[in-house]
């Protein structure tokens, strides 16, 4: 049996390294390498190749090598074939710590000062402790989660929402659609961390944006296709939105001339917040691997029925 990887080949070397070290019993390619692909029993893609099932017909295991699928084209998988999404601590610690800075550059009006510092404007605005501010956040999975732990230390009130009931220590959760406008009411720095389904594309709209109260801000981690970029603009125009960090867009990247580029409430990132880390990304995948010849429950195994 034997590994193939099909991702950036400069992270694929890494990866090789580590499998040589951790599994030197386990063959490792970086495509287009495939060796004879019979024998490749777990292949680990971001872009999954064409035809899969005709490949590599001995297929076991399907990883993603990024914390979403929706580059997937699900129902073109072999229909019996898992597939598992990173969820891995590297890419949890990255978002964490990007979803953080997010949240205080909006709270303690980081865009204002940027905007002001390019003017030669010296001009102070009030400072509220982070208990006046209230952070919601969309989606209540393991970097939701995770997300809110971090933000509770900091004294945020914190609010989140999910399609299914969650319990989360120190946060109101809300769940469903009936419940959404509630917890966008009283939500001053919403952040979408929500996994792109067809539930869930184009979400962040003119309509969900007048549940939230006037001068609320974005911060956008979740995926590009979850945004109206004409939306978010015209509730930044009003004043309805006072300023957003947005790290993903559709498409990726912005073409030039894009008003996102030069906005001055806006903060864009190059769709940066997390990446996998091949240490920990690789620890995951050998447990899977283990899990999987031991009949265990696997570690990120996608719903495909649910899309994530």
């Amino acid at each position: 049996m034997s590994f193939l990887y099909k991702a950036d080949p400069v992270r694929g070397a890494e990866w090789a390294r580590l499998f040589a070290a951790k599994a030197p019993d386990l063959p490792f390619h970086i495509w287009p390498d495939t060796g004879k692909a019979d024998r490749v029993r777990y292949l680990a893609a971001w872009v999954p190749p064409r035809d899969m099932a005709r490949q590599f017909p001995n297929l076991e295991l399907f990883f993603s090598t990024g914390a979403g699928i929706d580059q997937f084209d699900l129902a073109a998988l072999p229909p019996e074939l898992p597939v598992l999404r990173m969820a891995e601590l590297g890419v949890v610690s990255g978002m964490v710590e990007y979803a953080t800075m997010a949240v205080l550059a909006l709270h303690r009006d980081l865009p204002t000062y940027i905007r002001q510092q390019r003017e030669g404007l010296w001009a102070a605005h009030r400072v509220y402790p982070a208990s006046k501010r209230r952070v919601g956040v969309l989606g209540l999975g393991v970097l939701g989660c995770a997300v809110l732990d971090q933000l509770r230390t900091l004294g945020f009130q914190l609010a989140g929402w999910s399609r299914t009931r969650r319990e989360v220590d120190g946060v109101a959760c809300y769940a469903g659609q009936e419940e959404l406008p509630a917890m966008l009411a009283s939500t001053d720095i919403l952040m979408c961390l929500l996994p792109l389904t067809q539930e869930t594309r184009g979400i962040l709209d003119g309509a969900l944006f007048q549940h939230l109260p006037r001068g609320a801000s974005l911060v956008h981690v979740g995926r590009g296709a979850h945004l109206d970029h004409q939306a978010l603009l015209d509730a930044l125009e009003t004043g309805w939105l006072s300023g957003a960090v947005v790290d993903v867009t559709d498409p990726e990247p912005l073409p030039a001339g894009h008003p996102f580029w030069a906005h001055p409430k806006i903060l864009l990132t190059p769709h940066i917040a997390s990446m996998t880390q091949p240490e920990t990304a690789v620890e995951q995948v050998l447990d899977n691997i283990r899990r999987h010849e031991a009949g265990e429950s696997l570690i990120g195994l996608v719903d495909r029925s649910r899309g994530y």
